[in-house]
């Protein structure tokens, strides 16, 4: 069952990752569920039901990937396009912490079962690793697909050559979404028809009993006749990483002259984070002490 916790006498569920894997086989697998992070998320923007639906799911996704590649850093999904859906992004680090933004045209109507397709025309999806030790990796594949699922893993199959499938549902206020992985054969695995048979099974999935079973539910109702093994579930929780030293560098970045132009013109600076909408005001002497410390 999902765990609880208590904020101000209200009830919140966590939101978990859990891993599973099949006994004497190459074959593991990861199941996500995010109820409380979308609420956070959502909370903060003001997104018709299919992008709601459609960032749910990049959601899911970037913390299937980020467990199932054991990265100790972060993961960036972004799909960009031609079309009213302008780019939508979600991040995941390996504390599980998540965020995600969508930019659309604000004129622009959507169907409420329009495909990813639909939404974001032609584009790109960008993977982006950034290991907390090591080099920044990018991987893209076309928005060929009409759903993130299809278009994931057809990034697996030209970069990780390991077969990988996806279940991903989202409405919202719910998202949940199932990855099955099949590792290098091993002289360990006897049942060589046990990948086809765990696709056929979890194919079986509906969109409802993904959304609203508990993981240990959705396990059960797949693979009660296989031997899995189930470690301790993880939780996932909403975190942005701006914060006002953050920020105070990117104003470093620009330069004191183009600062100081701005304070002269707008009396401070105001410096808004498109993900959590978290405020940071710089004044005159805030810009002055900035760079200051930059001389020392």
């Amino acid at each position: 069952m999902n765990d609880y916790f208590l904020v101000d006498g209200s009830l919140f569920m966590f939101d978990l990752r859990q891993r599973f894997y099949f006994a004497h086989s190459p074959v593991r697998g990861e199941i996500v569920q995010l109820t409380q992070t979308l609420t956070d998320i959502f909370s903060r923007h003001d997104y018709p039901l299919t992008i709601k639906k459609l960032l749910g799911e990049l959601l899911t996704a970037s913390v299937l990937l980020t467990a199932t590649l054991k990265l100790e850093g972060r993961l960036s999904l972004q799909a960009r396009g031609n079309g009213a859906l302008k780019m939508m992004m979600a991040e995941c680090n390996h504390h599980h912490e998540i965020r995600g933004i969508a930019q659309l045209d604000e004129m622009a109507t959507f169907a409420e079962n329009a495909t990813l397709k639909e939404c974001l025309g032609e584009g790109l999806l960008v993977i982006t690793l950034e290991p907390e030790n090591g080099q920044r990796y990018q991987g893209i594949v076309s928005l060929d697909g009409d759903t993130i699922s299809q278009c994931l893993e057809s990034y697996f199959s030209q970069s990780e050559q390991l077969p990988t499938r996806l279940w991903l549902a989202a409405d919202e206020s719910h998202a949940a979404g199932l990855l099955l992985q099949a590792l290098p054969q091993n002289q360990e695995d006897e049942d060589e028809d046990r990948w086809p048979r765990l696709v056929q099974l979890t194919q079986t999935l509906k969109t409802e009993e993904l959304l609203e079973l508990t993981t240990d539910e959705v396990l059960y109702r797949l693979y009660h006749e296989e031997s899995v093994t189930l470690p301790e579930a993880e939780k996932v929780t909403f975190a942005c990483t701006c914060s006002r030293t953050n920020t105070a560098n990117a104003l470093i970045s620009v330069g004191q002259a183009e600062c100081e132009d701005i304070i002269a013109e707008q009396n401070e600076i105001r410096l808004n984070c498109q993900f959590c909408h978290c405020e940071y005001v710089f004044t005159a002497q805030d810009v002055r002490v900035l760079f200051q410390r930059q001389l020392h």
